[in-house]
């Protein structure tokens, strides 16, 4: 493991001296990509800094104590000593953390679907605030949301809403959330003050780059089609709605948000390369997991994952048997608390199953 740490630190240095070469700089590609790597690893490099640092200073604490020393410098070496064992064991437990196998996605942008299933206008009305909840969270984590479809209800909700998100390490954050979320309160429209059990499906999936998945043009069909619903004379006048098959998996995506059919073809190959990516990464994922699913994995979309309880304040992760009683500040986008939940859950289950070899 350490032999492991040492070459990540040398790589470090070697991507530093890369980052200062003007020819590096003058590759605005390579430049960036060195970049990247650099910060993927810098956490790593100081986090093993720090257990050198510890290793060096128990060391030093141990010969002071094999010499002759006074009654209070011994004491003082051997609290120090102590303090060091305890610094050195909480280190080697967040390095095994920083060791485990990353997913190749965690870095990456997302596109979240959000839709309203079981319940009618008020399904709807929760999408519309599950939506309002991711985009609020972005806003703290400093992510730029952008909609790329959406078909608003006469009410407010939405039967569906397609957002882009980006930042630095959305899906690491965001990939739990896919599933169904379920909500119970008093709809508005009910007069007798009976509470109402409603849901709405989550999907996450990572933005697929030109380069990671290359989609030939003789697999889609393209269609161009008027736009339906609000939009003015221009519905009518201007073909701009254009639909996406991509023929070898049957994925659709169609895509009328935009009075410019060029740029809702643009929208929709977003949509249709995150979704075939995602396709083809869940049939690939769900080979490996046979033996070993994650109790948060991010496969089953039909499954239940959270019940949000207005009438007690309450927000329920089931999967990790998480209950928080501060709903309405969750759906104000604070989802640090669920988030960090859900990632060290992930991550013990992990280190488990590396430690029993599986």
């Amino acid at each position: 493991m350490y032999d492991q740490l040492q070459s990540i630190e040398d790589r470090y240095e070697e991507l530093g001296e890369l980052l200062s070469d003007p020819e590096v700089i003058s590759d605005t590609k390579r430049f960036m990509n060195l970049s990247k790597e650099e910060a993927s690893i810098r956490e790593t490099v100081e986090v093993y800094r720090r257990y050198k640092e510890a290793v060096q200073g128990i060391k030093d604490a141990e010969e002071l104590l094999s010499e002759n020393l006074d009654a209070e410098m011994q004491e003082m070496a051997k609290e120090e000593l102590s303090e060091l064992k305890k610094e050195k064991e909480v280190i080697e437990e967040q390095i095994k953390i920083l060791l485990l196998p990353k997913d190749p996605n965690d870095d990456k942008n997302i596109i979240m679907e959000i839709r309203g299933a079981a319940g009618g206008d008020e399904a709807a009305l929760f999408a519309g605030d599950l939506f309002n909840m991711y985009q609020r969270y972005a806003e703290t984590q400093g992510w730029k949301t952008e909609v790329l479809d959406a078909n608003v209800t006469g009410i407010g909700g939405y039967k569906e809403v397609i957002m882009m998100i980006s930042g630095e390490n959305v899906f690491s954050k965001l990939k739990y959330e896919s599933g169904a979320h379920r909500v119970q309160r008093v709809p508005s429209t009910e007069s007798q003050g009976r509470i109402h059990t409603s849901t709405a499906t989550v999907v996450v999936m990572p933005e697929a780059e030109e380069v990671e998945l290359d989609l030939a043009d003789k697999d889609i069909r393209t269609d161009i089609y008027h736009a339906s619903g609000a939009g003015g004379q221009h519905v009518n006048k201007t073909a701009s709605a254009v639909r996406l098959t991509h023929i070898p998996t049957g994925i659709v995506v169609a895509m009328q948000d935009e009075r410019s059919q060029i740029k809702n073809r643009e929208k929709a190959m977003k949509v249709l390369r995150a979704r075939v990516y995602d396709h083809l990464e869940s049939q690939a994922r769900s080979e490996y997991d046979a033996n070993r699913k994650s109790a948060v994995g991010t496969g089953d979309r039909s499954e239940r994952i959270r019940t949000y309880n207005f009438p007690q304040n309450r927000v329920t992760d089931h999967r990790i048997g998480l209950t928080i009683q501060k709903l309405d500040q969750i759906l104000a986008g604070k989802l640090d608390e669920i988030v960090d939940a859900l990632v060290l859950y992930d991550q013990t289950e992990k280190l488990e199953q590396m430690q029993n070899g599986e």
